[in-house]
């Protein structure tokens, strides 16, 4: 029997506001511990909370970015769970009136588009942050996570592979980036998800028993997950056994995942309005505003760069998924440097020193970058040489042409220097010239090399193989 995966996801945000939800307290990260917090997010008996107004007009941002409708007369509710790190022992957070409902987010996987509906988006807190002693056996709580305002985007059950839920995630990811709603440093939490899967036979229209996976915080982790819990409910329904409903926890060191708790439903929370907070009121006016204000989002981004710039689409999807990578792609292109040169550059030996060196941003300036490319394509450097450059500016070296001088990577163009270094090698090898005339063009890569050899690397290949050519009568 074939089985359909069925996959949903909650995804939580943190919002890029530099205070609490409720109260004044920094959201900045890596504190020391319980210093970001005062008596409202601590949940302390007669304190009043005030909502951040930044927190809804990113709610609304991101929204608006994903097609949804915003709701114009809104509140907030109490969403209530004990817990060690929620002090209040509620969350205030968004029940049946969330700021966002009804969107969609259009994702491609293996050539094909689909839709992915989205439920809603509301606004809620975070909880803090449990710390396992493991020399004690005690359990500790760092505060300052609470009250950190957080978007949570809930999608429908549309997605049928943890390929289509991982397109879903980079371009949520993406598009909360350029809209500056979050930093989405998944490293700091600021963006996890909760994954939703169940199975079913093919041609089934029930959905089958779904399990939550909780807080992942890495998309690769995410798919590992998915792909796992698919392959266990399967293994599970072949042996004539139920899937459970349940939360489990994944353990991505371990590549399983275990049970934590049945899974709760919303009357489980005994969801009510927030008494202490006003109804959340949202004008036309206000929407329009900040819909004026986002800025091109990936996929506006990504056709001006296929039809403007005449980049193939490959280029433009790999550049403008991140937006630190595809600013950086246009501060570059403004300096005068090809685009497809700079594309090149960057989806090859910049990303990949990147990653060797386990780095988030370039460490130097797109001039340097474009003032390398402008070497290389004045014939000054060969791509050899150009690498070795964009090598040195990630070691803290700053201008590309002194670089070339000092490492002697600037080319020799001169074809009366390259002259005698030609026939010598002509000289020494009669064997290879004999193949060469014989038409095995393939030997002519021989000759280039030894005279990069003899030259230290300086020598133009272009002009090399003009001048083997014109020595041998070719």
């Amino acid at each position: 029997m074939t089985y359909e995966t069925v996959i949903g996801l909650e995804i939580h945000a943190e919002l890029a506001t530099k205070s609490k939800i409720y109260c004044s307290c920094s959201t900045a990260f890596g504190a020391d511990v319980n210093t970001h917090t005062c008596p409202i997010c601590t949940g302390m008996p007669g304190t009043l909370p005030v909502l951040n107004k930044k927190v809804v007009e990113y709610a609304v941002a991101a929204g608006l970015a994903m097609n949804c409708d915003i709701t114009e007369y809104g509140k907030q509710d109490r969403k209530n769970y004990f817990y060690p790190d929620l002090p209040k022992a509620y969350q205030t957070s968004q029940y049946d009136l969330p700021v966002c409902k009804n969107g969609y987010l259009d994702i491609e996987t293996d050539g094909k588009a689909k839709r992915i509906g989205i439920t809603r988006i509301h606004i809620e807190e975070d909880a803090g942050k449990l710390i396992h002693d493991r020399v004690s056996g005690a359990s500790l709580v760092d505060y300052n996570r609470c009250g950190v305002p957080l978007i949570e985007i809930v999608t429908e059950p549309d997605m049928r592979s943890p390929e289509e839920a991982r397109a879903f995630l980079e371009k949520v990811k993406s598009i909360l980036e350029y809209t500056g709603v979050s930093d989405c440093k998944m490293q700091e939490g600021s963006l996890r998800c909760d994954v939703n899967l169940s199975v079913r036979p093919s041609g089934q229209a029930e959905f089958g028993t779904r399990t939550e996976m909780k807080n992942i915080n890495s998309f690769s982790a995410a798919f590992r997950a998915m792909e796992n819990e698919r392959e266990r409910q399967i293994e599970l329904l072949e042996k004539g056994e139920m899937v459970v409903q349940a939360t489990r926890r994944w353990d991505d060191a371990k590549g399983e995942s275990f049970e934590m708790r049945s899974k709760e439903e919303a009357h489980d929370y005994r969801y009510f309005p927030e008494p202490d907070l006003v109804p959340i009121v949202i004008d036309k006016e206000w929407v329009a505003k900040i819909k004026k204000g986002i800025p091109e989002l990936p996929d506006e981004r990504k056709h001006r760069y296929i039809t403007e710039l005449g980049l193939p689409e490959y280029d433009a999807k790999v550049l403008t998924a991140s937006k630190e990578m595809s600013d950086y792609f246009e501060r570059t292109v403004a300096c005068g440097a090809s685009p497809k040169a700079v594309s090149n550059l960057l989806m090859g030996d910049v990303t990949r020193i990147l990653r060797e060196r386990e780095l988030s941003a370039i460490p130097f300036a797109s001039e340097s970058l474009a003032a390398a490319i402008s070497l290389y394509a004045d014939g000054k450097v060969s791509s050899g040489a150009l690498k070795r450059i964009i090598e040195a500016l990630f070691d803290g070296e700053k201008d590309p042409e002194r670089i070339a001088k000092e490492k002697g990577l600037i080319q020799v163009n001169d074809e009366s220097a390259l002259a005698p270094i030609i026939e010598k090698i002509i000289e020494d090898n009669p064997k290879a010239v004999e193949e060469l005339r014989a038409g095995k063009g393939k030997t002519m890569g021989f000759f280039v090399g030894q005279a990069m050899k003899a030259s230290g690397g300086s020598a133009n290949p272009q002009i090399v193989n003009k001048l083997v050519r014109e020595k041998l009568g070719l």
